[in-house]
């Protein structure tokens, strides 16, 4: 089928996404499985990596914030909260608007800490090829983003019924 800018009649995006479903299943795993062979080099498993990287754009959160934003249950975060402060990653800091549930936020060591994994992940990237341009990465960042949303919307309508 030839490529075109005009919108795709339903059942052809759907066979399009399918394909992209497929890719992102697959890249996941492989990175997942990296993560996990060079985690112990690190220090860090892939929770805490999740954790501190969360911390790291969004500010000191709450456990259940946490849970929430990844979609994680509060028990799984918890623990990995766990591991991070064990490292000297993360502190507790109180919570002004919840005295029962404090803040979690990086220390200097996790600020650290996930910068260096990050600078790590930044350098295999720049190693991608298919001389790959800002159009063609801002599409897929768009068609992704959609793809969430609906999965979003599918949740919460679940969650309704």
């Amino acid at each position: 089928m030839p490529k075109t800018s005009e919108p795709l009649p339903p059942d052809d995006l759907a066979d399009h996404l399918v394909e992209v479903l497929g890719l992102v299943g697959l890249l996941y795993r492989r990175v997942l499985r990296k993560v996990e062979q060079t985690a112990p080099s690190q220090g860090l498993s892939v929770g805490v990596r999740a954790v501190l990287d969360l911390l790291r754009e969004q500010g000191p959160l709450t456990v259940p914030q946490m849970s929430r934003t990844q979609e994680l249950s509060r028990q799984f975060v918890q623990r990995m909260v766990h591991d991070a402060a064990a490292g000297q990653w993360v502190e507790t800091v109180a919570n002004p608007a919840h005295r029962r549930s404090p803040l979690i936020r990086l220390t200097d060591e996790g600020l650290a800490a996930i910068t260096a994994v990050t600078d790590r992940e930044k350098q295999v990237l720049r190693r991608t090829g298919g001389d790959l341009t800002d159009a063609e990465i801002a599409a897929c960042v768009k068609v992704l983003g959609q793809m969430l949303t609906l999965f979003n919307e599918g949740d919460e309508q679940a969650e309704s019924d």
